[in-house]
């Protein structure tokens, strides 16, 4: 490096030294920068960086926070469900002005035997119709994420329906999104049917629309055990043969 000394007006300047200042501020710009990306790349990261599930295990970077058999969801989902934040207040707070909607329309309806069969559509047909494609648009951003080995299944026991990704890492935005996306888009499409479709179809589809939110609990529960422990970074990742889901702390 030159090393060149100005002179003026009676005032000497190294630019050595004005140099190493710059550089020191250029050097903190860059780590901001570089931060910041980082940030991104955790939040946004759908294809990059994917964790194996070796990594995960040997790696002590990461510490596993949980591990449960799909046969204990109902205990997890009620237990996160009726733990209130802010999670769970916006779900049971979309519940009951869904259910709202549905008793201000059937309250303009009145009683008849198509009254009857719309009910039933809402209430019982609509909801059984759905589910493949409530499960479909799990698999959508699993896919696109870069998972392959995806599974679809269910535990009749328990009433509920699943699908998993076997031994698929997911960052916590991956997994947020996959959790969100049935329940954002098909209540959006409900939604304008109901405004589009004349007289009984309001009914049928607003109970519906009620009824799909509730059958999106485990959603929710899961998405409230991430916010629980949002100050952790949480990678999560199935045994689909086992039966197993696995979530772990990423540490530094």
């Amino acid at each position: 490096m030159y090393h060149i000394i100005l002179i003026h007006h009676g005032v000497t300047r190294s630019f050595t030294e004005r140099n190493t200042e710059l550089e020191k501020q250029c050097d903190s710009v860059q780590n901001s920068v570089e931060l910041v990306v980082n940030k991104l790349v955790y939040l946004f990261n759908f294809t990059l960086m994917n964790f194996k599930v070796e990594e995960l295990n040997e790696s002590q970077n990461f510490r596993q926070i949980l591990a449960i058999h799909y046969s204990d969801l109902i205990p997890f989902i009620f237990k996160y469900l009726k733990n209130i934040t802010f999670v769970t207040f916006l779900f049971w707070s979309v519940c009951i002005a869904f259910l709202l909607i549905a008793v201000l329309l059937r309250s303009s309806v009145s009683t008849s035997l198509n009254t009857l069969v719309h009910s039933l559509l809402g209430f019982v047909v609509f909801p059984i119709l759905i589910i493949p494609f409530h499960e479909s648009l799990h698999i959508i951003p699993y896919y696109l994420s870069g998972a392959r080995s995806i599974r679809i299944g269910m535990d009749l026991k328990q009433y509920i329906f699943y699908v998993t990704a076997h031994r698929y890492v997911a960052s916590p935005v991956q997994f947020i999104t996959i959790a969100l996306v049935p329940f954002a888009a098909i209540s959006m499409l409900v939604i304008i049917l109901i405004f589009s479709l004349p007289g009984l179809w309001k009914w049928s589809l607003s109970a519906f629309l009620f009824i799909h939110a509730t059958m999106c609990a485990g959603d929710f529960a899961l998405l409230n055990f991430y916010y629980i422990n949002r100050d952790k970074k949480i990678y999560t990742w199935d045994d689909a043969d086992e039966k197993m889901a696995y979530f772990y702390e990423k540490l530094d």
